[in-house]
């Protein structure tokens, strides 16, 4: 079994609670797993409704679609009601959001501050990839969400006739006050102000009434000064310490030397490891770059699925049936070393079992298994185009000042947060 000591390696963010101890997981919560849109708008817009005091939001995506119009409608009603809401997007990821949209935003007394808007895609600064990739909603003390799901329609177009497949969670107990305190310090530094101390900000609302639950969860960030590798780290060691079973669903994926090669050794010594993976050419480069790699996974044993009935955009795993995590980092050099992040770790029998079920419904419903013979069999065209993205992808991420064979950042010098 994955030990939930100090092994984990699991750095506990500003702001959780003192209980949280060595482990780096706070004890006493209630995690809600919350499957695509379908059940994560509704839980956002009820808590938006239920808010007294204020509402931080952090989006990657927020677009001008029937999701976006409807989100910004429960926002205004909780200010019409006395709450202050804040607002933060990326300004690559959010650069579709109309002018108009964001004035009216703001005009209904919304908060709203861009993170690096207006860098070209086309230059080669490094400052570009840094997005803020995150997803994070926290309301009061009382409840955050923690995920993978944009503010955006579920549906990638009319014609889909799958929503797009993802995760998100919903939190209740001690650890929203670090989720809060990562929002609170991400709107502060976008919007210029001082932050106050952890302590002051707490201060200003009352206790969460929320009684407590059974679940032991810990709050992860990426970023580039204090948490550079906490989320890589933590996978990597709870697969290194796998003993059963490792099920995992990334849009996208592209592992460096050491996390591909921690698969492969959980596999040969007898771990089963289930990849849920990209069937849909979404990023045509990323997904015959990471195809290159397939026979390598392959011939270790490890079981490829690709996902085809629309387009998949989670990014959890579950390991030994109890270590979970649901959040917004892929496993790629843009999510794991130049974007910031955020996911939610569970250590808990009842959530793992939940996440297992579901996704070994996609793996069986909904995806085409990659066996090895057949993969083995491709045209020489498609090992040479697949082995052509890969070298590109190699090459870009190297220009970036990432080393993808040791997982390491080679530009020290950029280390601030936004």
């Amino acid at each position: 079994m994955i030990p939930t000591g100090s092994d984990l390696a699991m750095i506990t963010p500003p702001g959780a609670a003192a209980s949280a101890g060595k482990s780096g997981f706070v004890p006493g919560n209630q995690v809600t797993l919350l499957q695509n849109g379908d059940a994560f708008f509704p839980a956002v817009e009820l808590a938006f409704d239920r808010a007294r005091y204020e509402i931080y939001l952090a989006t990657y995506i927020y677009a001008d679609d029937a999701t976006g119009r409807q989100i910004a409608v429960a926002l205004k009603r909780a200010v019409l009601r006395g709450v202050r809401v804040y607002v933060v997007i990326d300004g690559y990821g959010s650069s579709d959001l109309p002018g108009h949209m964001r004035d009216q935003m703001r005009k209904d007394g919304i908060e709203l501050r861009v993170f690096r808007p207006g860098i070209s895609p086309w230059t080669l600064r490094r400052k570009r990839l840094r997005r803020m990739h995150r997803k994070i909603i926290v309301v009061d003390r009382e409840i955050a969400f923690v995920g993978g799901i944009n503010i955006v329609d579920d549906r990638a177009s009319a014609s889909d006739i799958a929503p797009r497949h993802d995760y998100a969670v919903a939190v209740e107990g001690p650890l929203v006050d670090a989720i809060r305190n990562s929002a609170v310090q991400s709107w502060s530094v976008v919007a210029g102000k001082a932050l106050r101390s952890r302590a002051d900000r707490n201060a200003e609302l009352p206790v969460s009434t929320f009684p407590g639950g059974p679940m032991n969860a810990a709050f992860l960030l990426r970023d580039n000064f204090r948490h550079r590798r906490d989320i890589e780290s933590a996978y990597l060691r709870a697969i290194n310490l796998a003993q059963t079973e490792i099920i995992l669903a990334q849009a996208y994926f592209f592992p460096g030397f050491r996390f591909r090669h921690g698969l492969i050794n959980a596999a040969r010594r007898g771990v089963k490891v289930v990849l849920l993976l990209q069937g849909k050419v979404e990023n045509s480069l990323e997904h015959y770059a990471r195809r290159a790699i397939y026979s390598n996974l392959l011939d270790a044993g490890i079981e490829i699925h690709e996902y085809h009935k629309s387009y998949l955009h989670a990014k959890v795993a579950v390991i030994d049936g109890h270590w979970a995590t649901v959040g917004s980092s892929n496993i790629d050099p843009f999510s794991l070393l130049l974007a910031y992040e955020a996911n939610l770790v569970v250590d808990d029998k009842g959530f793992g079992a939940a996440l297992t079920q579901s996704l070994k419904m996609s793996v069986v419903s909904d995806s085409q298994q990659i066996l090895a013979a057949n993969w083995k069999q491709q045209p020489m065209i498609v090992r040479f185009v697949s082995w052509l993205c890969y070298g590109l992808m190699r090459l870009m991420t190297e220009i970036s000042g990432y080393d993808l064979e040791n997982g390491r950042d080679n530009d020290l010098a950029d280390v601030k947060d936004p």
